[in-house]
């Protein structure tokens, strides 16, 4: 049996299907696996496993988040590009690899966020924050401004990974003000929660979504984040435009997208399945308690809206000098 390129893509990303069960409809031949393209306790992660088991339940079928971290989210968004379309294999698709990875890593990520792809629907969105230690005594941007410029060389900040979306607000935020810090670029983001706890470092940029908890403790304190207004369940954190930063304004969104290909019957039961899901009370409540943003568009309003961020954000990106080498 001869495998074509895409054949080989999915076996390699999850195992082929035994021959007696290769004719079974959808969805009923092999778990369904969700691939978040970085590492476990970011935001990504999250938002998929607060999804998979209703998910499991409205679709009849195991869904199986698979963490396949690199390349600023690049590494698994390829492998699903290259994935058989039959819908037993999707992706969270988000900003930080769709847009800002896909411009940062320019043709060593050989896929096209829209021709490659089939979105599902969106199902979160949640701003960016600078937080810092419980200790440092900096409660402002202004504050942090000011440090920064009497230690160019003494502050750094902590992200899940370079090219990430944190790592290029953090760089946006550094340009608009005229000051330097140094990036500590970890695989994901809870390693650098547990070592802001331990005085490694003093700051670092992550999601609300991820973030609330550690805010809520006192384990961080934020600064300002990135939406244009305040979030009502932390309406103490001032927006980046409050601070004097009007330009800084980012919505972190992520959805769900298979490979292009993949049967439309089989995306409208997934896009269906996914409406359901977000209005499930444990789905919103524990969205609540992160302080994020249900997605709202679906299939061809989902595509649609990740052409108009390409568009948007290329030339943001690009203008802002961040890279990956």
């Amino acid at each position: 049996m001869t495998l074509s390129r895409r054949g080989l893509g999915a076996a390699a990303l999850s195992g082929l299907a035994a021959p007696a069960f290769a004719q079974a409809p959808w969805p009923n031949a092999q778990p369904i696996r969700l691939v978040v393209p970085f590492a476990p306790g970011g935001t990504t992660d999250i938002i998929a496993r607060i999804l998979s088991a209703e998910l499991s339940r409205r679709i009849g079928q195991t869904v199986l988040v698979e963490n396949r971290p690199g390349a600023g989210g690049t590494l698994g968004t390829g492998q699903v590009a290259r994935a058989a379309p039959d819908g037993y294999t999707l992706v969270l698709s988000l900003i930080s690899a769709m847009v800002v990875g896909k411009v940062l890593y320019g043709d060593r990520a050989a896929w096209s966020p829209d021709r490659d792809f089939a979105q599902v629907a969106m199902v979160m969105s949640t701003p960016y924050l600078i937080l810092v230690r419980p200790d440092l005594p900096i409660r402002s941007l202004a504050e942090l401004v000011a440090e920064a410029r009497r230690r160019p060389d003494g502050l750094s900040y902590g992200t899940s990974g370079t090219g990430g979306m944190p790592h290029l607000v953090m760089v946006r935020f550094l340009q608009a003000a005229g000051i330097q810090m140094t990036h500590v670029p970890y695989r994901g983001a809870a390693p650098v929660v547990t070592d802001i706890a331990a005085g490694v470092l003093p700051m670092m940029v992550d999601s609300l979504t991820a973030a609330s908890a550690n805010i809520r403790s006192g384990a961080l304190r934020a600064l300002a984040h990135t939406w244009p207004e305040r979030v009502p369940a932390f309406p103490d954190i001032p927006t980046f435009r409050e601070e004097g930063f009007a330009d800084l304004v980012v919505d972190g969104w992520s959805g769900i997208a298979a490979p292009t290909g993949t049967p439309r019957p089989i995306l409208e039961r997934l896009a269906q399945a996914v409406r359901e899901t977000l209005a499930t009370p444990e789905v919103q409540r524990r969205y609540a308690e992160t302080a994020t943003a249900p997605g709202r568009l679906f299939l061809d309003d989902a595509q649609r809206f990740v052409r108009e961020e390409i568009a948007t954000w290329t030339p943001i990106i690009r203008a802002s000098g961040a890279t990956v080498d």
